[in-house]
């Protein structure tokens, strides 16, 4: 077995996969369900309902606002409160739609049955049909980026598809939401997978794992001889080198197929390749095969010192404090709430804040994990430019963007940093390099998007 990875920089964070072996369990219903409009990168969503309107699992609450964007479903029950603002993970306050939730009343268009659809067995389902149904479902990335799933499957005509590319890496420390939807729906997943091919007019697949999921390998290995072995579609299981930030993109294109995609504005496809979640795969499933809204999401809440870590399917719009009750409360002493991991997760501010379409994992980090070390001086070792995985002068950049020279910025490429946080792991001075990047990043972004409208 050829074990693969990428090419530039990398690091190996501690695991901490506390919830590997623990099954999913179905989260209860909240009592009140928080709805943000902004569930995506792109436009927010448009509300169609009203205050007093009654609502069902999968009714429509917002449309897309833009062709960037992606309409919002209700996963519960009951009466519009209001529609109002509140917390969300960035920490601002933003336009959300609030519902008491009455009950468990689904659409009677959603198919709840267990019985597994096949793409052989619909031929009504045309390239076109399956990324209306994705698009109208309100499928989005559900690795956390949440760019909505039907553009990536209709690329712009100067470029091509060649494949696509499952990330089922999962290469966050404690997060294990993506290997126990693999243990637990494989044959869904691959059916995702296969229509997500059809969808984009590609007949060949890969699915990329980390070695550390042996049992997810061997099972998905497995599944796709059954399920492609008279097919005109060839899917490949990729064993992949335990090594972050192995699920970002490029990473994941450069260490599948062994091509380099270039610098922004360019992206995957540019090089041939989709890559799309195998949580989307999951969801493109149920909202092609089943009429179901994306709604709910598997979602790790853990943390070393929380009493039970687990893994739950929630419906989005529940609170994250619902589910750190659910795992025995938030442990005592300092504590540092987040909404994904330790490497890439926002640091949040209330755990009211609601689990949204990119909400891969709720971690609690306790003690010494949740507190920064003082920055010392930068002692130029160059640690965090061995460790950058696309190949940038970090130390650089943080001071660029600290000392506000966008201009240097803009040149010195900080557009492609990613916001994978290997600089910030692997610095000995305790630098808060990422933060002074990210900061720098959205305002050369900025300054570029204002450029081009002025043009």
């Amino acid at each position: 077995m050829k074990i693969k990875t990428f090419s530039i920089g990398g690091i190996h964070p501690e695991e901490n996969k506390l919830t590997h072996e623990v099954a999913t369990q179905v989260a209860p219903l909240p009592k009140q369900a928080i709805f943000p409009l902004s569930q995506h990168i792109g436009a927010p969503a448009t509300p169609v309902v009203q205050k007093g309107d009654k609502v069902k699992v999968g009714t429509l609450l917002a449309e897309a606002g833009g062709f960037v964007s992606a309409p919002i479903h209700s996963s519960v029950s009951g009466t519009v409160a209001k529609i109002d603002t509140a917390i969300d993970a960035t920490g601002y306050r933003k336009p959300v739609i609030i519902i008491d939730v009455e009950g468990d009343e689904w659409e009677e268009s959603i198919d709840r049955s267990e019985t597994l659809e096949l793409v052989k067995d619909h031929p009504e389902l045309t390239p076109e049909e399956i990324v209306t149904r994705i698009k109208t479902a309100g499928v989005v990335g559900m690795g956390g980026a949440c760019f909505p799933t039907f553009i990536k499957l209709t690329p712009p005509p100067t470029a091509k598809a060649e494949c696509v590319i499952i990330n089922a890496v999962e290469c966050e420390p404690y997060i294990t939401a993506d290997y126990r939807l693999m243990m637990e729906h494989a044959d869904e997943i691959l059916v995702g997978l296969e229509l997500l091919m059809k969808g984009a007019k590609v007949t060949k697949g890969y699915i990329g794992i980390e070695t550390n999921k042996p049992a997810a390998i061997d099972l998905l290995t497995k599944k796709c001889a059954e399920a492609f072995a008279t097919s005109e579609y060839q899917v490949e299981v990729v064993p992949l080198a335990q090594r972050y930030p192995q699920g970002g993109e490029k990473q994941l294109v450069d260490a599948v197929i062994n091509r380099q995609v270039p610098a922004p504005p360019a992206i995957p496809v540019n090089v041939g390749a989709i890559v799309q979640n195998v949580g989307t795969a999951f969801a493109v499933y149920q909202a092609v095969m089943k009429h179901k809204p994306l709604f709910e999401r598997y979602t790790t809440v853990t943390g070393k010192r929380l009493q039970n870590p687990g893994n739950y399917l929630v419906r989005m719009g529940t609170p994250m404090q619902t589910l750190i009750d659910l795992c025995g409360g938030m442990p005592e002493g300092d504590n540092k709430l987040l909404a994904g991991g330790p490497m890439m997760g926002k640091a949040l501010t209330s755990t009211e804040v609601p689990i949204c379409k990119g909400t891969n994992s709720v971690t609690i980090l306790s003690g010494d994990d949740a507190r920064r070390k003082e920055p010392q001086p930068c002692i130029r070792c160059a640690k965090c430019v061995g460790a950058c995985p696309m190949g940038l002068e970090p130390y650089l950049l943080a001071k660029l963007s600290a000392f506000k020279n966008w201009e240097r910025a803009e040149s010195e490429d900080i557009t492609s940093c990613i916001e994978c946080g290997s600089c910030q792991f692997t610095c000995p001075a305790h630098r808060p390099l990422l933060d002074n990047i990210r900061q720098g990043k959205q305002t050369v972004m900025g300054i570029i998007r204002s450029r081009a409208a002025k043009k």
